[in-house]
């Protein structure tokens, strides 16, 4: 079944081709969901949400673009959403400890597979998650994670810098494990 197809199905609303975008898209657009979400709970509850909101709106897309980038926009969109701007304030205590901790070894990275860098990033507070994510993963400039996240561009910008200071103490402490 072609993606034109499932596409015209779903708008129809039939059955058989929700079923089938389901099925072929689920796993693609879960791994969005996970980026985004606490737990894997929360990114299956996300991950639901998204799909009523594809099949509410599939009407309304348009084969300009690519049908999967819209619907990654649908999860990335529905995933912010559960969060609110609270959370780029509470994460500016404990910035003094992040900054004095020792850069992490030029190859500290190379021994690390996705799994164990996406677990990473799951640890990282909300806040620094969803700019990371939007940044790193989605390409998103500090400019557009403004505008979607409703913050200022120099906020994104900090907010960066305190996730990837983050991620190299977790690196550090990961390391040091390790010896």
């Amino acid at each position: 079944m072609t993606e034109e197809k499932i596409i015209e199905g779903c708008q129809k609303g039939k059955p058989l081709y929700q079923k089938e975008l389901v099925e072929r898209y689920s796993s693609m657009l879960m791994s969005v969901s996970r980026r985004y979400a606490r737990d894997n709970e929360s990114a299956k509850d996300i991950l639901q949400e998204s799909y009523i909101k594809i099949f509410k709106y599939i009407h309304k897309y348009k084969p300009i673009g690519s049908f999967t980038a819209w619907m990654r926009r649908i999860v990335i969109n529905t995933a912010l959403q559960s969060f609110d701007k609270s959370c780029f304030k509470k994460e500016i205590s404990g910035l003094g400890e992040l900054i004095q901790q020792p850069s992490a070894p030029p190859d500290a990275y190379a021994h690390l597979g996705a799994e164990e860098l996406m677990n990473l990033i799951q640890q990282l507070p909300d806040g620094f998650k969803q700019v990371f994510n939007l940044f790193v993963l989605e390409g998103y400039s500090h400019k557009e994670i403004g505008v979607i996240l409703n913050i200022k561009e120099s906020t994104s910008r900090s907010q960066l810098v305190r996730a990837r200071n983050f991620l190299k103490k977790m690196l550090i402490k990961q390391e040091k494990i390790r010896v």
